[in-house]
């Protein structure tokens, strides 16, 4: 044997932080590294690099990421930074100018040529030597599909476009192909994701692109309704209200109570005042969705809608939030999330000459706001105690397992407690009798 092939293969520590868009560039990243015949390690003293993957929205995010940064300079010395971050990198390099390679996100040539440089693979690469379905960061039973970068809108919070670019959506086929692959693997639940789901195929013009025997359009029903023919949930994730998301819905409540295209919209609403909806500059026509919600809800009446909300963003007077509260009351979302304002370098926020909302009154108003999702979710909740719905398990020990209805995303909603005589495995999906319910959660039943 030569000194290459008997070299014990270089092993590479790996940070992922940020949304799971950011996390899918990871699992691409380490599926290349595997591929190449890297091992990956859980600790960074004794890695030849590590490989930090940077969230850059938020000052609170990059404050999380540069404290990655410095813990794995302090444990380690040989540092890889990559991500939202990398791509305004100035702030990476006043803080640490010993970091060995800054890259912005998807930018995974330049990972692995960094990679490369200081700790060069033991072999050359094999594709065999990783699945078919490539590595995941996710538990085995869900991954996350992404299916396009950047976005095309110019919210005034935001600097997702200037950091991840403008829109360019995937060939339907190659999506198409790399879900067939996960459900081949054994994938359960394919949560779709993009930075504007939407939007999708926008950019190429519906383009038709080859799948198995025929054509399919790169538009966001088609690749609904494909996805949905695989055998697997489908969970549709930031998805903007435009006109033909009506079509999706219909979609829906065409595949039924057990269709694998589950009642579900995750839509980040942001607020419902007309003045701070025009002054975040978001698209969709956000001051008509209540009629969108209760048209959606007519469509399909099984919908499940999760959403997620700024509060105290600049110039948000009282009656603003008081119209926000209404708007809540009245929408009876099944899942919200609300988040302080929070300035963000280069955001376009930051030059509106808008006053500020003090930061007590912000704490204020998120309680206030909490407070009032809170007792929409419980009475949502409680409604569906004594009904028997399709659970798909995460986890099981001692007699109860811990899974997600189909109007709960992972990690993000609420989960159903399960009691079962028999064991369950993660990713089964297996029909439970609501027993109880609390504020967020259900308990019930495998029957």
């Amino acid at each position: 044997m030569s000194d290459q092939q008997t070299k014990p293969a270089p092993r590479i520590s790996f940070v992922s932080l940020g949304c799971p868009k950011a996390l899918v560039d990871s699992e691409r990243i380490i599926t290349r590294l595997r591929a190449e015949g890297y091992e990956l390690t859980r600790s960074h003293a004794g890695a030849d690099a590590v490989v930090v993957n940077t969230c850059g929205f938020l000052d609170s995010a990059k404050a999380e990421s540069l404290a990655a940064i410095g813990a794995a300079l302090n444990e380690n010395g040989k540092v890889i930074v990559t991500g939202c971050m990398g791509a305004q990198p100035g702030q990476i390099r006043d803080a640490f100018p010993n970091v060995l390679a800054i890259s912005g996100p998807q930018a995974y040539e330049s990972v692995l040529e960094a990679v490369h440089q200081v700790a060069p693979p033991a072999h050359d690469p094999f594709l065999d030597l990783v699945p078919p379905q490539g590595v995941k960061l996710t538990p085995r039973h869900y991954a996350y599909l992404k299916i396009s970068e950047g976005c095309n809108n110019s919210c005034t919070f935001c600097i997702i476009p200037d950091l991840r670019g403008k829109l360019v959506s995937r060939p339907i086929g190659e999506v198409l192909k790399e879900a067939e692959k996960l459900v081949t693997a054994g994938v359960k639940e394919l949560l779709v994701i993009s930075q504007d789901t939407s939007a999708y195929g926008i950019d190429l013009k519906y383009a038709e692109s080859p799948w198995q025997d025929r054509n399919i359009r790169t538009r966001f029903l088609d690749l609904s309704r494909e996805l949905s023919s695989l055998g697997s949930w489908v969970r549709l994730h930031y998805v903007y209200p435009y006109p033909h998301v009506d079509e999706v819905v219909e979609l829906m409540a065409e595949s039924g109570a057990r269709g694998n295209l589950v009642p579900y919209l995750d839509i980040p609403f942001q607020h419902a005042s007309p003045t701070v909806l025009k002054a975040m500059r978001r698209p969709g026509n956000q001051e008509k969705t209540l009629e969108r919600v209760k048209r959606w809800r007519e469509i399909c009446p099984d919908l499940a809608i999760r959403s997620t909300f700024i509060v105290g963003f600049p110039g948000e007077t009282e009656q603003d939030f008081e119209d926000l509260l209404s708007w809540l009351k009245e929408a009876k979302l099944d899942r919200v999330g609300a988040f302080k304002y929070e300035p963000v370098a280069g955001a376009r926020a930051n030059d509106l000459g808008l006053p500020a909302v003090p930061p007590e009154e912000q704490q204020r108003r998120w309680n206030r706001f909490m407070e009032t999702q809170q007792a929409i979710s419980a009475r949502i909740l409680q409604g569906k105690v004594g009904k028997r719905l399709p659970v798909i398990i995460d986890s099981f020990a001692n007699g109860v397992a811990k899974g997600r209805s189909r109007a709960d995303a992972p990690e993000i909603d609420g989960s159903v407690h399960v009691q079962s005589r028999r064991p369950l495995r993660p990713g089964d999906i297996v029909t439970v009798k609501i027993d109880r319910a609390d504020a967020y959660d259900l308990h019930g039943t495998a029957v």
